[in-house]
């Protein structure tokens, strides 16, 4: 993602807030920023040294690097995981302390787990309640929507957000024409470029995350793309907007300061104000819910890179894989299903209820579309 000149400053002063926090990889942040390693590090030297004023060219500054795990305490995290597979961050900390080891905090032995590839989606689900208001980490969990439109002297608006959870940290508002998914995708493809991969994505059920004229739970090709990049993808209750509370509250918020009381006279000019007003509100705006700290001081970027290869759709050895025909219509056991119509051509797994063999989950990718009971022959949402 090359910078531009006219928010060249904007985005020097969000990569170094970025690559300053702890645990950062930087190397990762340059990639991610479209700049070399060098350049990156030695603007971090410059606003180490003289802050925002100083990212101009100077005389270079050795880096202080933050400290990190050593290798050897990193393979102890990830063998004593092996060895007990279903403890999590707390437990394997305090688990290396009882063992006579310096630990890593829970937050970062979380963080290398990810890494290699030892929390699962569904392990995650599994961890995390549904109820739960605040998640504990960065990128567990990111709330997406659009801000209602406005109109502008040359069409509509509709500005599209996306939110971290745990930080509120604001990871895009694009001033936006439409809002059919092939607009939301290309957005989201810059977004997971600059800042990784979440774990989850919640949005409402209306189109393009869902699709409200098919039974609830149809999967649009949005959100086909997104599972298939291995994020869990959910949805908020039916007329239940409190369920993605914190994008609500971030729009009340764009709205009083930004948009009330202002007008633009085409979508260059409302981009423009959304880009600075994300630059107050990510960097220097004190958030009530964070105990008056920056949404910048408790975001991470995600080690789980974007890439925009698909992986191949893999399902259990006991699972009974078909494609799903047209109009979302599949045959299974003399039944003839109709799930979604994203899904014509894909392969969907039927994944039998081991305590009723009348139940099958069917399953795309990690993602459990809906359940059959083949007793009642119809479909269980």
């Amino acid at each position: 993602m090359p910078w531009q000149p006219k928010d060249l400053m904007q985005t020097k002063l969000e990569f170094v807030t970025l690559a300053l926090k702890e645990g950062a990889n930087r190397r990762e942040l340059c990639r991610r920023f479209g700049i070399s390693l060098k350049t990156g590090y030695e603007l971090i030297n410059r606003f180490v040294a003289g802050g925002a004023a100083a990212l101009q060219p100077r005389s270079r500054r050795p880096l202080l690097s933050p400290t990190h795990c050593t290798p050897q305490l990193e393979q102890a995290v990830v063998a004593l995981r092996h060895a007990h597979p279903c403890w999590g961050g707390r437990k394997l900390s305090a688990a290396l302390g009882n063992a006579g080891i310096e630990p890593p905090t829970p937050s970062t032995v979380t963080r290398i787990l990810h890494r290699h590839g030892l929390i699962t989606p569904e392990a995650s689900d599994a961890a995390t309640p549904w109820h739960r208001f605040e998640h504990d980490e960065p990128n567990a969990l990111w709330q997406m929507d659009f801000k209602g439109y406005f109109e502008t002297g040359r069409g509509r608006c509709n500005p599209l957000t996306i939110l971290d959870d745990h930080s509120r940290y604001n990871l895009a508002i694009a001033a936006c024409g439409k809002t059919d998914g092939s607009t939301v995708q290309g957005h989201m493809e810059q977004v997971f470029g600059r800042y990784g991969l979440p774990l989850r994505i919640n949005t409402d059920n209306g189109s393009p995350w869902g699709v409200p004229k098919q039974p609830q739970g149809s999967l649009s090709s949005l959100a086909i793309w997104l599972i298939r990049l291995g994020i869990r993808v959910t949805y908020s209750a039916p007329y239940h907007p409190q369920t993605n509370g914190k994008i609500e509250r971030f729009h009340r918020a764009l709205k009083a300061e930004v948009l009330d009381g202002h007008s633009f006279a085409d979508m260059a000019c409302a981009q423009d104000a959304f880009d600075r007003w994300r630059r107050i509100y990510n960097l220097e705006r004190p958030h009530q819910a964070l105990a008056l700290k920056t949404p910048a001081t408790r975001y991470l970027p995600s080690p789980r890179s974007y890439s925009s290869t698909l992986a191949p759709i893999t399902y259990r050895d006991e699972d009974e894989v078909l494609k799903v025909g047209w109009n979302g219509v599949i045959h299974f056991k003399g039944r003839k299903l109709q799930i979604s119509s994203a899904l014509h051509r894909l392969p969907v797994a039927f994944r039998a209820d081991p305590h009723d063999d009348q139940c099958f989950d069917i399953m795309f990718c990690h993602h459990r579309v809906t359940r059959v009971d083949l007793a009642r022959a119809d479909l269980l949402r």
